[in-house]
This record gives C-alpha cells, structure tokens and sequence, in this order.
C-alpha cells in the first residue's frame, strides 16, 4: 500500500476575510494555521505533501510557506485555475467564483496515485484528527465498494461569533458509517443554539450543537478522483444553467453520490477536538489566544518547521 498524501486545499479567495488568510500569522514567531496541521500530520507519519495554490499567488506561498516546508517534508504543488474546465465548457461571462472544493481536489489527478487526506488550509483541525486519518489510510484498501473516511465534528465547536458558515450535516448509521451529508451554505449562531437559512433565502431553522459536520477532512483511496474527473461535466451542465456565476462543485456533494449509489463506505471517526479558523478578520484574534494556550499547555513548541 503506498503512503497517503496530506492535500492542502489554499487556492481559496478569502473574500470574506479580506486578502490571503492562509497567509497571515496566528503567533509571534509568525506561524500561520497551516504549520500547526503540518506539524501535527507530520507528528501523525505523514511524509509528502501536495498544496493546491492559484498560479498568480506561487511566488507568495512558495516565500511564505512552501519552501520552509520542502525542508522538512516531501512538497508539490498542483493549480485550481478558473479556466481549468472539461473540453466543450468555457467559463460564463462574468464569474470570477472558483469551482469549489471537489474541482480543487481534482486538480490532484496527475499528481499522485496514493490514498490522499483532505484539509482546508485556513482550518486547525486539532492532533487527533491526523492520527485518526493516517491510521485509517494505511490500514484501510477498496473492496466492493470505496473504502474512505471523514473526522466529524460538533457543529457547535466549529461555529464563529461574526458571521454565516457553511458546514456539512451528516448523518451517520449505527455503525457509524456516514449515510448522508448535506450542505448548509449559510449556518450562524443564534444565542446559544444555531440556525441555518433555507434555499428560499428566508426561513431558518434550528440545528442542534452535537450534530456532527465535516470540516472537509476526508480520508479517500485514489478512486477520488477518477471519481471527481467522471461527474464534473455532469455538475457544469446543471450548475451553469442553473447559477452561472455562483454553482460549485462540493467535495461532499460528490460523497454523498457516492454514498446514494452504493459505491462508497465512509466511516466517520469524531474528534473532541474543537475547531479553530478564520473565516472572517474579526475571528483572528479567538485563534491567537487558542494557539497561545496550547503552547502553554505544551501541545506546540514556540518554534518548528523553522
């Protein structure tokens, strides 16, 4: 069985946040969120890399990031280019929204043919959740079906005080296994409960903090991405008609096809751990004081992957 590969998704706009969030330091010594889930992947037995950048920020993330890395680690880069489309597809006039995660992911193609884990760059997934993901990678093979895994959360450890995020719902059966997954592109805090916005873009409805989401950590065999590169034509002819300039291919939306023909198992190991991000600017300094604490606590040296 080959060694997984960590997938770093950074090719995201930061339209929210303002400006390239992935990069901007959450401590003193200038660490950004990434190094801690590089830190705790490597801790974990990963050993190579793929970052999935845009094309016009490589000089920055190599400067910033992608060489201090290479020292440690085995990297690569792979490109999320709006332009990146099946032969027959052309971009609609207008949109400058990315595909989405599952376009993202696909940008691995040629990259690797190893089992791959899945992280947003701009997420603290906390340590367990690597250990979780690499041991089921290397103890874990396709049979009849797909054989992938997701670290779920509590929803309410993953929510933000200053604004909507989008999560997705899962539903899981007694063993365990996911059955469904739904995705909520506008959840927020309400008190102490969480609400998220129907499609009508007018009525919400509440969600209980101990539903379990996913932060889009997904542990998959290689099967991914034929899987992804088969049904993006698919989504573009649908998306496009439908919303030209805002459709996106989700990552999750793709599992739960999966899961709806039958051609996939998705085991779902949750974590304790609480989530951490910066979704927006007003989130920066709840993770400074985290990332402060956990040195304090020993979990993080104040220096590595120096």
């Amino acid at each position: 069985m080959r060694r997984p590969v960590l997938v770093i998704m950074a090719a995201g706009m930061g339209s929210r946040y303002g400006g390239q969030k992935q990069l901007d330091p959450v401590d003193p010594q200038g660490h950004i969120i990434m190094d801690f889930s590089i830190y705790d992947a490597m801790q974990a037995g990963f050993e190579e890399i793929i970052f999935i950048i845009k094309r016009d920020t490589e000089k920055e993330f190599r400067e910033k990031i992608g060489d201090r890395i290479a020292r440690h680690v085995k990297v690569h880069y792979v490109f999320q280019g709006i332009n990146d489309l099946p032969e027959g597809f052309t971009v609609p006039e207008g949109r400058v929204k990315p595909w989405g995660t599952g376009h993202a992911v696909l940008s691995c193609i040629y990259q690797t043919e190893a089992p791959i884990a899945v992280i947003n760059a701009d997420d603290y997934y906390g340590k367990q959740a690597f250990s979780l993901i690499y041991q089921y990678l290397t103890t874990h093979q396709d049979d009849e079906k797909y054989r992938y895994m997701m670290v779920g959360y509590e929803l309410g450890k993953t929510l933000t005080d200053n604004g909507h995020v989008s999560r997705g719902i899962c539903t899981m059966d007694a063993d365990g296994c996911l059955t469904d997954i739904c995705e909520r592109t506008h959840i927020e805090k309400r008190g102490d409960a969480a609400v998220y916005l129907e499609e009508d873009g007018k009525t919400y409805k509440e969600l209980p903090l101990d539903a379990t989401v996913s932060m889009n950590m997904w542990g998959f065999s290689n099967s991914i991405l034929d899987e992804l590169q088969a049904r993006f034509p698919g989504f573009l002819e649908q998306g496009i008609a439908k919303d030209p300039l805002k459709c996106e291919y989700f990552l999750p939306s793709v599992v739960a096809e999966l899961l709806e023909e039958g051609k996939a198992a998705v085991s779902v190991c949750r974590t304790p751990d609480q989530w951490y991000g910066v979704t927006y600017r007003e989130d920066k300094p709840v993770v400074v004081e985290a990332v402060g604490r956990m040195k304090q606590e020993g979990l993080y040296p104040e220096e590595f992957l120096k």
